[in-house]
């Protein structure tokens, strides 16, 4: 059924721009570059696909099919969070090859390090939650929960870029070996984040999804 679900999502129902901007991940071989964009374009990505959804009626042509109503909000979930994941796992070889031919370091901001791939699970979790349970409260409106949920992700963006500036924090720019290994916290505080608010925001919705008069 999932497989299903997530099967009709990718082919029927995503908007061609959600594939875009999930195809960002080369951005990270620009010299000089706030590297979190690429999180925030796929928030943007999302966004685009959601209006999309609402815009050729398909959470109501998904409702009516023979399933649950928690099943119209999974199918949901999880285009959101293959995007997410597809857009890290795409980003992690030209992440590889910056090390390689591009060892300055980024002059704007966070290096594509263990601590920047902690904060991009960071940045995805706030926006999942914050946008997912918002939208899920009409099933239509999407204005207010996408500059809630974007406005949440910035911030953490903007944070993770400007914190390597601090003296005391500078190891969260490094590439070398020792400081990603002393990084590693943050990646895993970030994908139990997202795991956790991914989880949170599918009951939330759920919930929310359940009083909506289709």
């Amino acid at each position: 059924m999932i497989s299903n679900l997530l099967y009709k999502e990718l082919r029927l129902a995503a908007h061609p721009n959600l594939y875009v901007f999930t195809m960002m991940g080369p951005l990270i071989l620009i010299p000089a570059y706030p590297y979190t964009m690429i999180f925030l374009f796929s928030c943007i990505g999302n966004f685009v696909n959601f209006m999309y959804v609402r815009e050729t009626n398909d959470i109501y042509y998904t409702a009516f099919l023979p399933i649950k109503k928690t099943d119209v909000v999974k199918s949901k979930l999880l285009v959101v969070v293959c995007s997410q994941l597809a857009l890290i796992l795409i980003s992690l070889p030209f992440a590889f090859l910056r090390l390689l031919f591009l060892s300055n370091g980024n002059l704007v901001g966070i290096e594509a390090n263990v601590a920047f791939y902690g904060f991009g699970f960071m940045i995805f979790a706030a926006f999942n939650y914050l946008f997912l349970t918002g939208y899920f409260k009409t099933a239509y409106k999407i204005g207010k929960p996408f500059l809630v949920g974007v406005t949440a992700a910035t911030v953490i963006a903007i944070f993770a870029e400007g914190v390597v500036y601090i003296p005391q924090f500078s190891w969260l720019d490094s590439v070398a070996m020792s400081d990603q290994l002393r990084q590693l916290p943050i990646l895993v505080f970030g994908v139990v984040l997202y795991g956790l608010a991914n989880l949170f925001a599918y009951r939330k919705s759920i919930n929310r999804f359940s009083k909506v008069n289709l």
